[in-house]
């Protein structure tokens, strides 16, 4: 028999230093599930990792709590840029909700099997999951293309990156989301000339692939970029009810 596809590997974190940072993990998956056991082996998960738990709601009655995703302006965002898997969660009857805490780990056996229970959850009649963390909604086909790739998705596929205009400056933000998935801080790097912009983006990936592989920045070191002659300094800052990143973060000032 030959060997399954490997699509959740539990990476390994080479650069790992423990912290005392909380993993977290938050799905919503809608859908019109099947009364059968999620076929997560298929995918190399041994199921849910007691630390999440699985709640099951009707979605009309999931829509009157105050905390429901689909609307108001985090529902506007989704609608905008996700039209065709907002309409098919809207339309599910069903939610189930995943909710996970972790101590810091030094490798994702976590995330492997909790991804392995969410692709398993699309084939017994999961139609759309949602990401609250990366501000993403996908319909069942978007989702598996990302994340159901042979020895896994780049690291890049679990995050955002975004870019917004510096307040009252030319110069530009580039910022993540999602790295608490991790059990890291988010990246805020400020002060980015345009014509700066690719260099930026490039070390704004390398630096949240380090926290990923499980390095951990610390308030006032600093870290040396190739052709910058002063480097960055990290500053680090934010909580869980920070409203831009929903976790702490590590900030970096561009020189200049």
């Amino acid at each position: 028999m030959s060997n399954p596809v490997t699509y959740f590997p539990a990476w390994q974190r080479p650069h790992w230093q423990p912290s005392d940072e909380e993993i977290i993990l938050q799905f919503y998956v809608f859908g019109d599930f099947k009364p059968i056991r999620v076929p997560s082996a298929a995918y190399g998960s041994d199921g849910l990792p007691e630390e999440v738990q699985l709640t099951s709601h009707h979605n009309s009655a999931l829509r009157e709590w105050e905390g429901y995703p689909l609307k108001g302006p985090l529902g506007d965002l989704f609608k905008n840029d996700s039209p065709e898997a907002y309409e098919k969660a809207i339309a599910a009857p069903q939610v189930l909700v995943l909710r996970g805490r972790f101590k810091d780990s030094s490798d994702t056996g976590y995330l492997r099997d909790t991804y392995g229970v969410l692709a398993g959850l699309l084939d017994i009649g999961g139609v759309a999951i949602l990401d609250p963390q990366i501000l993403s909604l996908f319909d069942a086909d978007e989702w598996r293309r990302r994340y159901l790739i042979k020895d896994g998705a780049p690291l890049r596929n679990h995050l955002l990156i975004l870019r917004d205009e510096e307040e009252g400056s030319d110069r530009l933000w580039i910022h993540t989301r999602g790295l608490r998935k991790f059990g890291r801080p988010d990246i805020s790097l400020h002060d980015v000339p345009v014509s700066e912009t690719d260099r930026a983006g490039a070390l704004c990936q390398r630096l949240l692939e380090l926290q990923m592989l499980g390095a951990h920045f610390v308030d006032g070191q600093t870290l040396e970029v190739d052709g910058m002659f002063a480097g960055l300094v990290a500053e680090v800052g934010g909580g869980y009810d920070d409203p831009q990143f929903n976790n702490t973060y590590v900030s970096f000032y561009w020189p200049g």
